[in-house]
């Protein structure tokens, strides 16, 4: 089978290409410099042999007709992952837009498999606890809530009109070889370096990205129908610094305030941060997420896909992060 794939070179998308041509499967990519392909592949042992990259934007008709021509499936992973407002008009352009032009070009191309790469925040909003297989769009403020439920709703009505468009929702993902150090894998970089010792009260849904490629695997291999959510955990915040403590051996001291009480700081970096020369690493984004604690309900379908020990996926990125001289554990 040959599958066009959209952000093949971002964390999702490198380890989807690197399931699906262990799976035998050839593989097509859109990228827009294909000298990064090498760079987020090879680490993951791809046969390069098996990818071809046509050159051009996910937001470019023209060269997303010209990737998805012949394709027998499209998986449409750009987007970019972001809590930092500097970010809006970029995730507007990437999220929403490409989500339109990649999609209608599968449909003309034909594509028996369409597969729109959503998130757990395409779901979330005002009240949302819980959310499952028949949870709308949610109605976020946050840029990457916001422009994730307006993709989500492109998709879904893509579904109403009969084409074949499955729906993946990863949860916020870790796990090794992320080649643009993406904001998850950068908040445990940073909360393992000790800078990070105040946070909210809360918990998140974090899964490991080679679970979420499986899971795309599958979709594009099978006939389901629908949306399926990225295996994952509901990890609370004291537990998600506690295992970075037991892999690394560091104490991490952290205190956890109630999210109302954080809130205001995040609402400050978001104002400072755009003339603030240096990342600080806390967004109201984050913090409101967290504070929600949003859930996936045991019923949602992940196909019957498992995720892998947190402390594994934990561990893993860890040594990646040391491995590549990202981290340095001997550091004071």
């Amino acid at each position: 089978m040959l599958v066009t794939l959209t952000g093949g070179t971002g964390l999702v998308g490198a380890h989807t290409t690197a399931a699906l041509v262990r799976a035998g499967h050839r593989v097509r990519l859109l990228v827009r410099d294909p000298t990064t392909v090498p760079t987020a592949l090879c680490p993951l042992g791809v046969d390069l042999s098996a990818v071809d990259a046509e050159v051009g934007d996910a937001t470019d008709e023209t060269a997303a007709s010209r990737a998805a021509r012949g394709a027998d499936a499209v998986l449409h992973a750009a987007a970019v992952y972001s809590f930092d407002r500097r970010r809006r008009a970029e995730m507007l352009r990437v999220n929403t837009r490409a989500t339109e032009v990649v999609l209608a070009a599968a449909r003309r191309a034909g594509a028996g498999r369409i597969v729109h790469v959503s998130s757990t925040a395409a779901l979330f909003g005002p009240g949302v606890r819980v959310v499952d297989d028949r949870t709308p769009p949610g109605t976020s403020r946050e840029p990457y809530a916001a422009t994730k439920s307006a993709s989500e709703a492109v998709a879904r009505a893509h579904q109403r009109a009969g084409a074949p468009v499955v729906i993946s929702r990863p949860p916020a993902l870790l796990g090794p070889h992320d080649p643009k150090l993406g904001d998850q894998t950068r908040r445990l970089r940073d909360t393992v370096r000790g800078i990070m010792p105040v946070w909210p009260s809360g918990a998140l849904q974090i899964g490991d990205v080679r679970d979420t490629a499986a899971l795309h695997t599958a979709l594009l291999e099978g006939t389901a129908t629908g949306a399926h959510f990225g295996p994952g955990h509901l990890i609370t915040t004291p537990e998600y610094v506690a295992a970075a403590r037991r892999a690394t051996g560091r104490t991490l001291p952290a205190v956890f305030l109630p999210g109302a009480l954080v809130a205001p700081v995040g609402r400050l970096v978001d104002l400072l941060q755009p003339v603030w020369p240096w990342h600080i690493p806390a967004a109201h984004g984050a913090i409101a997420t967290a504070a929600a604690s949003v859930s996936v309900a045991p019923t949602a379908s992940t196909l019957g896909l498992r995720p892998r020990p947190f402390a594994e996926t934990v561990a893993d990125t860890l040594d990646w992060l040391v491995t590549t001289g990202e981290l340095h554990l001997d550091a004071a």
